[in-house]
């Protein structure tokens, strides 16, 4: 089976009752570049779906193209074969922008950039779209990577199971700025503030010493996910 085409990506995902923010609406985004900017810069997302009855939530890689958002892994996996057979999923990807503190615990919060979305994903059977689907998971994690290493054998192909889910369905939601204190507290003598968060890229590891590290490692750092 093949994914509907990835574009033209929809001018604005759905609100539904299931997408509304309804906590700190105002918070709310359901703008399609907004969502679509959150999905490229998380590296993980959590897949949830229900397995016998019960909630099952599952971090993953995942990358997007158009509206189409890709999941994989192996054929055994009890998240891709139950997925497969056309239940309802959740997926959220989160970016943590900041550690906000305030002068109060109970004010104390993060910034942040998050994104829901629902659907029913659909299995990629054919090998042209599962190896297009890899090359953007390399690419999502690092980007350059992909014409750095060799591509996937139809082997490796066929023993990699790929998903599709239409972005269809999402929301985001985004909190920045300083700490909401009480007016009551403004004057204790409690340093209050923000702490920004970033990944950072740590000195790396080379499993082959005698090459030169590539260009998309020496270039991870100015990527916008990572910080050197």
């Amino acid at each position: 089976m093949s994914t509907p085409p990835a574009e033209p990506t929809p001018a604005s995902p759905r609100a539904t009752e299931r997408t509304r923010v309804r906590r700190l609406a105002e918070r709310g985004s359901y703008d399609w570049e907004v969502v679509a900017a959150i999905l490229d810069e998380a590296l993980v997302c959590h897949v949830g779906f229900v397995v016998d009855g019960a909630p099952v939530v599952i971090p993953t890689a995942h990358a997007r193209e158009g509206a189409i958002l890709y999941l994989h892994g192996a054929p055994a996996s009890r998240m891709l074969r139950t997925l497969r057979d056309g239940v309802e999923v959740c997926v959220t990807a989160t970016i943590v922008d900041g550690l906000v503190l305030a002068r109060s615990l109970f004010h104390h919060s993060l910034n942040y950039r998050s994104v829901v979305a629902f659907g029913r994903a659909v299995e990629v059977t054919a090998l042209e779209e599962k190896e297009r689907a890899l090359t953007l998971f390399a690419e999502h994690v690092l980007p350059g990577r992909a014409a750095e290493a060799r591509p996937p054998s139809v082997g490796e192909l066929k023993a990699t199971r790929v998903l599709a889910l239409r972005l269809d369905e999402a929301s985001a939601k985004l909190r920045g700025g300083g700490p909401i204190d009480d007016e009551e507290d403004m004057e204790l003598g409690v340093w209050a503030g923000v702490v920004p968060v970033r990944l950072a890229i740590q000195p790396v590891v080379a499993e082959t010493a005698e090459l030169p590290v590539p260009g998309s490692v020496r270039g991870a750092a100015g990527s916008g996910r990572y910080v050197g």
